[in-house]
């Protein structure tokens, strides 16, 4: 990882190996910056504050070694609060930044820590470690379906006048429409009429001009000559396709002229006929225009109520209908649901049920193997124990039947899954809200991390503070617990406690100077003697002397041993 102008870092590279690494330094020097400068890569929000003094962006790349192939993520910060993400060659958003990388990368801190004081988080750890992910789908799943059936049935409680003032309304809408009897493009049609109706005298007189031209009709009617003398373009058309024919008995090659004319003349007579009907189609009489003018300011009223155009007001009239026997059914519709609703509650009870019976079982295990782990951390034996409870339902809340008892449920399930501590011998064991110190908490966090660790498919696991409340004697046991995790995962751990330090694969100091009367933070890696060196001041702080060194160099001494030790026995 290379920070960028991010704080007090002008340019810090970091390269992470495999295993357990830790980084150490004085207070203020910068180690929970390089945790802020990882959040940027995993998309979490910038604060443009974090720009270093007289640069204008604060840059951080990080190289993941993924397989198949490696990965870059880089997020850029300007003073202005602009943010840029990219994933290896392309712009992304910070939430893709997040979808990308949040998978590879799993931070916790004192925050995670209260988290595991949420009894929902416990109920959350308790099914990761039973694998309960399908009987948890199964629960959600019929409590949905229960819910979806019961918001149904509480539509269906209509207030009786309500539910007759509702069918009248619907009653009376489907019968107007049904009675207006409408057909699609009726609207359209009466405007046309109407509309040749009101240039009805100019469409007769060119119809009369169009039907002289075809055939003389006009003159015949007013008894002239025009079929012989000056005849219509029909007539002509009829004299050109017989002389055509006669010709064709001479000179085979005019029988196509003559067929083409004689057609011409056929759709010469189609189009006469057909003015001739348009002409007797025009309404003249009052009563009928009338008669539509009403029927039109019908449709434009139902428009109004209903919908645009007949296809809508129809559409309209037969929703009205189906609405209405609705709820005339309404009772019958209401019985089924309720008798639905049973069948599913029942459901929600049986699969709450093997869910609960699932999580016992895992209960005994998950405070088997956490309570082993604690003894590593320095904990007696039987310290932890998960309860597995339900909670009766109150008067007037679901609920479903378990043992003859009416027990509260959610899409969850129906347990309450409290994590209880016993540190002291004698006394009972209390959820860990309630007893739990802040030391105590970080190793029961940690205990379960290593417990669910197998399962646990994100490669890097960054612990940030999570030696906060933690003594010197507690300190080794949780150094070799995330030695043992780093085992399955890429541990890397901010702390200040060198009983952790010492059992390190990777140890980096950071540390601040004065270059150029700037204040810089710069991060090395040490090598054993420098280790030693490091591990002294974090003993005796800065003036830690010759006994500072030695007992560096035994805590150094005793990791390794204990190292060599399980490897022998392994």
């Amino acid at each position: 990882m290379t920070v960028t102008d991010l704080a007090l870092m002008d340019r810090v590279q970091l390269g992470l190996g495999e295993g357990f690494t830790v980084i150490t330094g004085e207070t203020g020097a910068g180690k929970s910056l390089l945790i802020d400068a990882l959040g940027l890569v995993l998309g979490v929000r910038a604060d443009p504050g974090l720009v270093r003094h007289g640069a204008s962006t604060a840059r951080v790349e990080a190289l993941f070694d993924r397989v198949p192939e490696p990965l870059i993520a880089v997020r850029e910060l300007s003073t202005g609060g602009r943010s840029t993400a990219r994933l290896d060659d392309d712009a992304v958003t910070a939430a893709a930044l997040a979808e990308q990388i949040g998978p590879l990368v799993e931070v916790h801190g004192q925050h995670d820590q209260q988290r595991l004081l949420d009894d929902r988080r416990q109920r959350d750890l308790l099914d990761a470690f039973g694998g309960h992910d399908a009987a948890r789908s199964d629960i959600a799943t019929a409590v949905d379906r229960w819910r979806a059936n019961r918001s149904a049935l509480a539509e269906l409680a209509i207030d009786p006048r309500e539910l007759a003032r509702r069918l009248a309304i619907l009653e009376h809408e489907a019968a107007e429409i049904a009675a207006a009897r409408l057909h699609p493009g009726e609207a359209a049609d009466l405007r046309a009429r109407l509309s040749a109706a009101q240039h009805a005298e100019a469409i007769a007189r060119g119809s009369a001009a169009i039907r002289e031209a075809l055939a003389g009709e006009i003159a015949r009617e007013r008894g002239g000559r025009a079929g012989r003398e000056g005849g219509g373009a029909r007539e002509a058309t009829g004299i050109a396709a017989r002389e055509a024919r006669n010709i064709a008995q001479l000179d085979p090659r005019f029988a196509a002229v003559a067929e083409r004319l004689a057609g011409l003349e056929a759709e010469l007579a189609d189009v006469a006929g057909d003015i001739r009907g348009l002409i007797e189609d025009l309404d003249h009489d009052p009563a009928a225009l009338a008669a539509m003018h009403e029927r039109l300011s019908l449709i434009y009223s139902l428009q109004g109520r209903y919908g645009d155009d007949e296809e809508a007001i129809l559409a309209y009239g037969a929703r009205a209908r189906e609405e209405a026997e609705r709820l005339l059914g309404l009772d019958d519709e209401r019985e089924g649901r309720v008798a639905e609703g049973a069948v599913l509650l029942s459901d929600v009870g049986r699969t709450a049920g093997r869910l609960s019976d699932l999580r016992s079982v895992a209960a005994a295990g998950l405070s088997a193997s956490v309570g082993q782990a604690l003894e590593g951390l320095g904990f007696g034996p039987d310290v932890f124990q998960i309860a597995v409870g339900r909670r009766p339902a109150l008067a007037d809340e679901p609920a479903v039947e378990v043992d003859g008892d009416a027990v509260a449920f959610d899409a969850t399930g129906i347990d309450e899954v409290a994590f209880q501590l016993a540190p002291n011998p004698g006394e009972p064991a209390r959820p860990l809200a309630k007893i739990a110190s802040g030391g105590e908490l970080s190793r029961v966090a940690l205990a379960i991390k290593q417990v669910l660790a197998a399962a646990d498919a994100t490669p890097v696991l960054v612990f940030d503070e999570i030696d906060a409340g933690i003594g010197g004697r507690s300190a080794d046991p949780v150094g070799r617990s995330l030695w043992t995790l780093a085992r399955d995962h890429q541990v890397l751990c901010v702390t200040h406690l060198p009983q952790i330090a010492a059992h390190a694969d990777a140890h980096f100091q950071i540390s601040k100077r004065e270059r150029d009367g700037r204040t810089i933070t710069e991060i090395r890696p040490l090598d054993r003697e420098g280790r030693i060196v490091e591990l002294a001041h974090m003993l005796g702080g800065a003036n830690g002397g010759a006994a500072a060194l030695a007992g560096a160099g035994d805590l150094l001494d005793r990791a390794e041993a204990w190292r060599g030790a399980l490897a022998a026995a392994s």
